[in-house]
Order: C-alpha cells, then sequence, then structure tokens
C-alpha cells in the first residue's frame, strides 16, 4: 500500500499539496521496467542516446513554464527555478559533447606482441539517485544525465521536501522516445529512499552527512557502491593583495546564492589584516543592498528558508555566535511574514574559530567574517574544519594559487566562485572528509563511476 505525505508550501507554511510513497512491490515493478527498458537503451548506442538526451532538452522547453512554475512552488524562488531549467539543458548538452571521449574503450598489446587486450565498459544496469531539496531539479539530474549516456536506467527520488516538479518534468521525459523507459522517478521519504538503494544497483545521493551515513551502510550491507555528495563548511580567504570590491563582490554572491542554499555556498570568511576593514564595508553595504522576496515570487533577490527545520538551525548558530561575542553589522534575524521564514542577509564580525557557524554547515545568507595576521594562519583557520567540499581564495594570483594549493577541499576557485562549468567538464573534484566519499561527478571521471570495467585478454595463435 502507498503512504501519504503531507507537503508544505515555503512561502505559507501550509500543507498545500499531498504525495503518495509507493510500497515495496509498486517500487519493484517500477525497477524490473526500468531494467526491461536499459537492454534496449544501451542496444541503440552512444550516439542514440545523445540523440535521446538532446530531444529531453526540446521537450522540456516545451513543458518550460510548467516546470518553472512547480519548482517556485517547491522552493519559493522564481530566478533560481528558471536557472535550474536553463542548467539542465546547459549541462546536458555539455557531457553530451564529452561523452564520446569520456567512453572511448582503451585497446592495447604486450610488449612481446603475443598478448592484446580489449578494455570493455558494462553499464550499470539500474542507478539509483536520492537528492536533496535546494535544487530539486538540478541535483536529481546532475548525475542522471551522465548515467544515462553511459548506458545506464535510472530511478530517482528527490526529496519529500521538494516534489511538485516531478510531474511536469516527467511529462517531459514521457515525450522522448527510448529515454521514457530508462528514466523515472518515485516521491517519497527517507523510509522510500532505503527501498530505492535496495532495488537498484549502485546509488549516487546528495544530501546531509548523517542521512549520508545511512545511505553508505545501507549500500555496504548489500555490497553496492554508494557515491556521496554531501555538505560543507566551505572557506573563503581573502588576502591583503585582493581588490577590496571585487572580493566584497565574489564573497556575497558566493554566500547570498539561492539565500546560501547551496552545498558549496560560502559560509565563513577569513580576510587579511589591512585589508579587512575595507572589505567588510564592502561587504556590508552589498549586503544590506539585498532584498527579500517577500511580497511575491519575483519581488526580491532572496527566497525563503525552504525546509522549515533549516530556519531553526539558522536560528541556533545566530544566537550562538552573539552568546559568544559575535557582532551583527546587518540583518541577523529571522522574519516570518504570512507563515513562511526568511532569513535576513546578514554579515557577522568578531567572530571566533569556537562558534558553531564556524564549524557547521550553515545552508543559510550569513556571512560571518574573521581576521588573520599572515596567510599561514588563514590556511590553517581554512583547514580547521571535518569538511572539505570546496573553498575560495581571493588575491593576487600567484599567491592565491599558492594557498589554494595547501586548502584541504576538492575544488578551489581562484578569484571567482562555482565555475566548474565554465571549464568545459574536464575539471575533475572529488571531496575531502566528511564532504563525500566516491569519484568525481565531473570531467570523464563521472562517467566512469556507472560503468564497470571488463578486460578481454586475448593471446595470439602461433600461426597468425
Amino acid at each position: 500500500m502507498s503512504r501519504a505525505i503531507d507537503v508544505t508550501n515555503p512561502r505559507t507554511g501550509l500543507v498545500d499539496t499531498r504525495i503518495e510513497a509507493l510500497d515495496l512491490p509498486a517500487l519493484e515493478a517500477k525497477a524490473a521496467r526500468l531494467r526491461a527498458g536499459q537492454h534496449r537503451w544501451q542496444e541503440i548506442g552512444l550516439e542514440g542516446r545523445k540523440t535521446a538526451m538532446l530531444a529531453m532538452c526540446d521537450a522540456v522547453d516545451r513543458h518550460y513554464n510548467a516546470i518553472v512554475d512547480a519548482l517556485s512552488v517547491d522552493t519559493g524562488r522564481y530566478g533560481m527555478s528558471v536557472a535550474e531549467v536553463e542548467g539542465l539543458k546547459g549541462i546536458t548538452r555539455m557531457r553530451v559533447a564529452t561523452a564520446e571521449a569520456a567512453l572511448a574503450a582503451a585497446t592495447g598489446a604486450s610488449g612481446d606482441g603475443s598478448l592484446s587486450f580489449r578494455q570493455q565498459y558494462v553499464p550499470q544496469q539500474l542507478v539509483g539517485i536520492i537528492s536533496p531539496w535546494n535544487y530539486p531539479l538540478i541535483l536529481s539530474m546532475i548525475d542522471a544525465i551522465t548515467a544515462l549516456l553511459a548506458g545506464s536506467a535510472v530511478l530517482a527520488k528527490p526529496s519529500e521536501v521538494t516534489p511538485r516538479f516531478i510531474a511536469p518534468f516527467m511529462a517531459a521525459v514521457a515525450e522522448v522516445e527510448y529515454l521514457r523507459d530508462v528514466l523515472d522517478y518515485v516521491a517519497g521519504d527517507g523510509e522510500t529512499g532505503g527501498a530505492v538503494i535496495d532495488v537498484t544497483d549502485m546509488v549516487v545521493f546528495t544530501g546531509s552527512v548523517p542521512t549520508g551515513r545511512k545511505v553508505h551502510e545501507r549500500a555496504a550491507s548489500q555490497f553496492k557502491t554508494a557515491f556521496l555528495e554531501l555538505g560543507g563548511n566551505d572557506p573563503a580567504v581573502v588576502l591583503d593583495s585582493a581588490d577590496a570590491d571585487e572580493a566584497a563582490e565574489i564573497v556575497v554572491r558566493g554566500a547570498m546564492e539561492n539565500s546560501g542554499q547551496l552545498c558549496c555556498s560560502i559560509e565563513r570568511v577569513y580576510a587579511g589584516r589591512d585589508i579587512y576593514p575595507t572589505f567588510v564595508d564592502r561587504v556590508v553595504a552589498r549586503t544590506k543592498a539585498m532584498t527579500l522576496n517577500t511580497e511575491g515570487l519575483q519581488s526580491g533577490e532572496l527566497g525563503p528558508v525552504i525546509f522549515r527545520r533549516q530556519a531553526q538551525i539558522l536560528q541556533a548558530q545566530l544566537d550562538d555566535a552573539v552568546a559568544k561575542g559575535a557582532r551583527v553589522l546587518t540583518g541577523g534575524k529571522l522574519i516570518e511574514k504570512d507563515g513562511g521564514i526568511w532569513c535576513e542577509p546578514t554579515v557577522l564580525v568578531d567572530v571566533t574559530q569556537d562558534m558553531e557557524i564556524m564549524q557547521a554547515e550553515t545552508f543559510g545568507p550569513i556571512i560571518p567574517i574573521a581576521r588573520f595576521d599572515e596567510p599561514e594562519e588563514a590556511i590553517r583557520l581554512a583547514n580547521d574544519t571535518v569538511f572539505g567540499l570546496s573553498a575560495t581564495v581571493i588575491g593576487e594570483e600567484d599567491e592565491a594559487v599558492a594557498v589554494g594549493e595547501r586548502i584541504n577541499a576538492g575544488g578551489v576557485w581562484i578569484n571567482d566562485f562555482d565555475t566548474m562549468g565554465g571549464v568545459g567538464d574536464r575539471a575533475e573534484k572529488t571531496a575531502f572528509g566528511a564532504s563525500g566519499l566516491g569519484g568525481t561527478r565531473y570531467g570523464h571521471g563521472g562517467f566512469h563511476r556507472f560503468l564497470r570495467k571488463k578486460a578481454l585478454i586475448i593471446r595470439k595463435s602461433e600461426e597468425a
């Protein structure tokens, strides 16, 4: 039997949607259908799969408004919902362009020429995707696109917090021959996610560290591979050689994107002693100018806290910081309006490393800024974390690169923020520490995660 799950609107705090979580027999039937479709999907070859994925982009355009509208209700923000749909198409086209090189099988011969080999890549038949609520569409598809091009079928389970987009997106997928037989979504909660692990061959999870640990343990107990993309508490180091205006622009953009509800968001900042006063002034000025979209989806820059439980975390971290001596230069409050909750864009100074806001993932539009005397101190503070997702270093290029090379994070942006897509899907990065487990989701390695490698070793006959 299915289970009913209520879904809350982040702008009103009211339950306005109900989803039905499938029971195990229904989920097993869905998995069986996808496995049956995967054989044909693999047979049409890479060119056929590329054609289908590009056709998906066209179908998304035909359902564009419905998908954007559903995402906007899911998340309470409009501009980022548009960006998600555009991002889906952009990532799909980029992965289509790089798939052939990534999936080219190797051949070779031994030193004496008597042996040769062929490397065969065998796709995982059915990949499970479990994704979070902050970017419902793009984070449910970023790995699915690659898995599908590699030849796998995909069963995706987005967060029960933001499930409204599933219906219009699947309406677009239904128009694409072959793809509709190998890509499906299932609504549900953590129990459903556990069942997805059970009925698939491997799983990719994006979300929190505690849930990621549960996913890993459940998959490992069945000898299944789990790739985990988890949280972060990403630092930004602003060197004295930086331009204060440029540094402020990068930091504010990196901290406020999607209202701070981004895994690689800048969540703590260390500024050099000399640049600190000017930099802080510039950050405060930019932050004060930002507005909340309390009056309507398109009325301001920052949307509501999507998951209401996250608002409690933000409040607790703010309270802890102020109690330990932090000063609020702007913002610092959570605003309730018409049942929704918004966090004011906030700048904190006089922060210390023992504060919760400097140690835990925040996931909100808050910028705590500390001062350092020497780059060595900044490196030590940046690395004082269990996480290692990404980081930003701003300053004269050679100096910034030298600092970045010593920060323990999978991706380090130098004089910019969140620009992995700008390097054409060639750069690869993995998460350090508690920020994740497994190979890169970027570059050629992103394809190889979904492939098993088979070596065919051939001895030449003596007559040959």
